[in-house]
């Protein structure tokens, strides 16, 4: 059936826990897709005052999601940007962080990893004879040093992902998005949206998509991408003599940032299919 099974996968991964802060639940489910797409991070402690939680919806494979749930907020720490106390600045540096850090030997080889490309007849991970040597391996993990290798002018996946993240420190929640995984909180009985869905068909959308020599076909980018936003995608982002915030599709996410209050009773962040 293509892209989708012929019965759902229901078996359901869940787990919860909980810092001196905040407390947190989270639930996946395959359904009827052939390949489980969506990642997630849940980190109660990202710093002695900070949360971290995303969601991550990938399209055209795994891999995407999965590399944003495995360096995303890893990024976010590392921005100076962050410590200063601008989270706002930072999400938004880590977002487009995600792109760089997907190109070249080494985005290849982490991505390879992620999506399980094992060479059939070695059994090894394809690509890695070129990591570094294990001595230099955590030296060079924090900086994504460049990698020789026959993939070093690998552009970047084509496939990609939604991420909408929320960070909390303090009395302050952070929300980062771009695609059309959403962030909801419920404020005294009632659901307010922390997130907007990045549809190309959006006024602020459409002027960047055509500008950047992109076209809108039957609501979809270019005919094939029904996101306006997102990491990765690296075929909508070729253009040389654009910034990342003004390509076809771009990573950039919205920020919006609220102060919590006693009747915040508590946040949901989830993809598409689960609205």
């Amino acid at each position: 059936m293509g892209i989708y099974l012929s019965t759902p996968k229901t078996e359901k991964f869940s787990e919860d826990g909980e810092n001196g802060k905040v407390r947190y639940g989270l639930s996946s489910m395959q359904g009827w897709r052939a390949t489980m797409e969506d990642a997630h991070a849940a980190i109660t402690d990202l710093d002695e005052s900070t949360s971290f939680f995303g969601v991550y919806d990938g399209h055209g494979g795994k891999v995407v999601s999965k590399f944003c749930a495995k360096y995303l907020h890893q990024q976010v720490l590392r921005n100076d940007a962050c410590s200063a106390g601008d989270l706002g600045t930072s999400l938004q540096k880590a977002f487009f962080r995600m792109d760089e850090m997907m190109r070249g030997q080494r985005g290849w080889r982490e991505l390879a990893i992620l999506g399980d490309k094992i060479n059939k007849f070695t059994g090894m991970i394809e690509g890695l004879i070129w990591s570094p040597r294990s001595g230099e391996a955590n030296d060079q993990v924090d900086d994504w040093a460049f990698e020789e290798g026959p993939h070093s002018d690998f552009s970047g996946p084509t496939s990609g992902s939604t991420a909408c993240v929320a960070v909390i420190r303090n009395n302050q929640i952070v929300v980062a998005n771009a695609g059309d995984s959403r962030c909801v909180i419920s404020r005294k009985g009632q659901a307010y949206n922390l997130s907007r869905d990045h549809k190309p068909e959006l006024e602020v959308e459409k002027e960047r998509i055509l500008k950047a020599g992109g076209f809108i076909h039957a609501g979809r980018v270019n005919g094939s991408l029904n996101l306006a936003r997102a990491i990765g995608d690296m075929e909508f982002k070729q253009n040389k003599f654009l910034p990342p915030e003004k390509q076809i599709v771009t990573a950039n996410p919205d920020i919006n940032t609220v102060e919590l209050c006693d009747d915040d009773e508590f946040l949901v962040l989830a993809c598409d299919g689960i609205w």
